[in-house]
């Protein structure tokens, strides 16, 4: 059995921040009132999780970048009849694939609308005054609604696909997302995961971070002086 780094450290931190998230979102929503202040906070934050996410599939170690988990439907459908590959058991496989685009869509376009919505109660959403008040409405009918619930249905998805891996396929894939290593078979690259790739990713983090703070800022009208 050969030892890899699958899980780089700034991969497995973003991914158990938005976890954490995610679930300060749903809570928040729910609860309503005061707490909505905190919703659009970690809001702000998940987008800028996303956008870290988005740029590190393209700089990040080996099993987080785009291009070691882009399959084509031959592939999918190969996966699906039992012709698994050795790299399906070591990142993401063909259906999980599926599952990190269909969350990072569904993310962006929840926290997107959540910009432009405004419940009319407790939260008005930092940008819904660049734009009118039929795009404002439909964005907070999405962000109140449909996006809710397809959010809620891919973590639920996604939570029964880990178990099922674990219980079913004896494929224990929370435990290297924790760790970042796991034990192949087969000789197969690992990760990067250095001090400089550490130090790049918060470089790139703080980046997405204050250009999240820059849109926000965008609604804000400056005061006029007098």
């Amino acid at each position: 059995m050969h030892t890899i780094r699958v899980w780089d450290l700034p991969t497995r931190l973003f991914h158990w921040a938005l976890a954490l998230c995610v679930i300060g979102l749903v809570v928040t929503a729910n609860v309503g009132g005061s707490w909505m202040i905190w919703h659009g906070r970690l809001g702000y934050t998940v987008l800028s999780l996303l956008l870290f996410r988005i740029v590190w599939g393209f700089v990040g170690g080996h099993w987080s970048r785009f291009s070691s988990f882009l399959y084509g439907p031959s592939a999918v459908l190969a996966y699906l009849r039992g012709n698994a590959r050795p790299e399906h058991r070591v990142g993401h496989n063909p259906l999980g694939m599926l599952s990190v685009f269909a969350l990072l869509v569904v993310l962006l376009l929840q926290v997107s609308t959540g910009l432009f919505a405004d419940d009319e109660i407790a939260f008005t959403g930092p940008l819904a005054s660049l734009v009118s008040g039929d795009t404002v409405s439909q964005a907070t009918r999405y962000h109140k609604s449909v996006g809710k619930l397809l959010l809620i249905a891919l973590v639920v998805l996604h939570v029964l696909a880990i178990l099922v891996y674990k219980w079913i396929k004896k494929d224990n894939l929370l435990g290297a997302m924790v760790l970042g290593d796991k034990q192949v078979a087969t000789p197969l690259p690992s990760a990067r995961d250095s001090a400089s790739s550490r130090l790049l990713a918060l470089l790139i983090w703080a980046v997405c971070a204050a250009a999240v703070y820059w849109v926000v800022g965008l609604g804000q009208t400056p005061s006029s002086g007098g």
